[in-house]
């Protein structure tokens, strides 16, 4: 990592130097409740001040954010590369591009994005002027989890700066070198008063909350998403919930296998299988199990080489607590049919396919965050569609096939965040779809246009005169029959053209 050190934004803003942040090489201490209290009150100030209300500042902080993962990809990369042993082209790709495209879709639609939306009107406001003022939430929190430390950090950023809120951001203390790079970066690109970095802990994450922001973006794990959502329901703050889940991945009769197992097998091994989006099991038809699992360890094969531990493309567990609780699941459930091999000291499991699994199998009863991939059989379609709707609602649902029918089963007779066809991950990548989760697996939606609107208060306004008050009068009182007519009447035509009812 570099050690040079840069001016914080704030003071380049200011034309000052008094501002004291951590340099580059430094140790980064943990952040307490007590201190984040009087970051919130420094963020808070500043919002009220309507710093953040201006386009032109959006923007800048937006290109700055693309500026500094322009010019620390490498610092990125390195730490990436210290916590998950994650590859150069994992990093870039699925963590910094992500990122840098989410804020050039910010930049280039903002304008459009801020501008107010006209409703329809009808009788009643014929004259009026009725439209939807986006307006920022205030100061927000963003909690990213270490699956993807980068990412589930900055991607929610991007859409907070383009509302014009102010935020605290918290990486995820399983990740210390990526969440200290952002501790020590962020300060020098973006405004010092308006974006603060934290570094606290799971544990920490109850008692920040009730500090009382404006929003909560959480993504993580369901317990950790829960006790986060308990403690702003204490003070009314709202939530939005990325939370894992077990992904279901359905492979018909009819598909291409060799493809199949290629994207599958990219998708759940990838980032050593932390993933919370990754099919975390396969249902795949009892005719084309044995040809999938073969076709998987080919795959296996192709991608890490004879001995995946000495790929540079394969990744390690991110620390003993998910090694050892991956490792006993994998143990206590099914039969290995590929790799199985684990290493304590590297915090090492080889990509590992898993066949004869129940349901009732400890794999079956957890969420997997790990290199695991359990393949189910069942008989049909309609098994595997009352096999998902028997459990909790996932992040996303995935089903291999070349029967369009069957894609369109799954896809309606199914409920979860996100659904993808024939591919994986996807769907949660693109700027253009909103990517959430549904019932056990979340609440509310982000990427381009949606993580503008999850940290916007949509205000309805209706602009209006004090003219034509011998229209209006009809509502007031005394009241008369005559007038209850006349309003009626008026109404009966709303609903003939409009379809909606109306009050003068």
């Amino acid at each position: 990592m570099s050690g040079k050190t840069r001016v914080c934004y704030s003071c380049q803003r200011n034309g000052r130097l008094t501002c004291r942040r951590t340099r580059l090489g430094e140790p980064c201490l943990k952040t307490y409740p007590l201190q984040c209290e009087g970051l919130l009150r420094r963020a808070r100030v500043t919002f009220q001040a309507g710093h953040t209300l201006k386009e032109s500042f959006r923007v800048a902080q937006l290109e700055a954010v693309v500026q500094m993962l322009e010019e620390h990809e490498s610092d990125f990369v390195d730490a990436l590369g210290k916590d998950l042993h994650k590859p150069r082209f994992e990093a870039v790709v699925s963590e910094l591009i992500l990122v840098k495209n989410e804020a050039l879709y910010a930049i280039n639609n903002l304008k459009k994005w801020m501008q107010p939306q006209h409703v329809e009107r009808n009788l009643s406001t014929t004259l009026d002027e009725c439209l939807m003022v986006s307006e920022p939430l205030g100061v927000v929190f963003i909690v990213g989890t270490w699956c993807s430390p980068v990412e589930t950090c900055l991607v929610p950023l991007v859409g907070a700066i383009a509302a014009g809120n102010c935020a605290i951001i918290s990486p995820s203390e399983c990740t210390a070198h990526t969440a200290e790079l952002l501790h020590r970066l962020i300060p020098f690109y973006l405004d010092n008063e308006c974006f603060h970095v934290i570094l606290a802990g799971t544990r920490d994450f109850p008692e920040v909350v009730e500090l009382k922001f404006d929003h909560v973006f959480f993504t993580g794990n369901r317990s950790e998403g829960t006790r986060i959502a308990q403690a702003a329901a204490r003070t009314l703050t709202p939530v939005t919930l990325i939370l894992g889940g077990k992904n279901p991945c359905y492979v018909d009769q009819d598909c291409d296998i060799a493809t199949t197992a290629q994207r599958i097998a990219w998708a759940r091994f990838h980032n050593a299988g932390q993933s919370l989006v990754a099919p975390f099991y396969i249902l795949c038809h009892t005719t084309v199990t044995a040809r999938l699992v073969q076709a998987l360890k080919c795959c296996l094969t192709q991608f890490y080489g004879s001995d995946p531990r000495e790929s540079s493309s394969y990744g390690r567990m991110v620390n003993l607590d998910i090694f050892n609780r991956t490792k006993n699941m994998l143990w206590r459930s099914g039969k290995v049919a590929v790799g199985g091999q684990v290493i304590e000291a590297e915090k090492y499991i080889a990509p590992t396919v898993l066949t004869e699994v129940t349901e009732s199998d400890p794999i079956m009863q957890q969420d997997i965050f790990g290199p695991v991939l359990p393949v189910l059989t069942v008989n049909n379609v309609d098994e595997a569609i009352a096999f998902i709707n028997k459990q909790e609602k996932p992040l996303c649902v995935y089903a291999y096939s070349s029967n369009s029918k069957v894609i369109t089963r799954l896809m309606s007779e199914t409920s979860s965040g996100s659904f993808c066809s024939n591919d994986s991950i996807l769907q949660s990548l693109m700027v253009a779809l909103p990517f959430g989760g549904v019932g056990a697996s979340g609440m509310g939606s982000y990427h381009g246009r949606y993580s503008f609107d999850t940290f916007s208060h949509r205000k309805s306004c209706l602009l209006r005169s004090t003219r034509f008050e011998c229209v209006t009068y009809l509502r007031y009182p005394p009241y008369e029959d005559r007038n209850l007519s006349l309003m009626t009447w008026a109404s009966t035509l709303s609903q003939k053209s409009q379809g909606w009812c109306h009050i003068l």
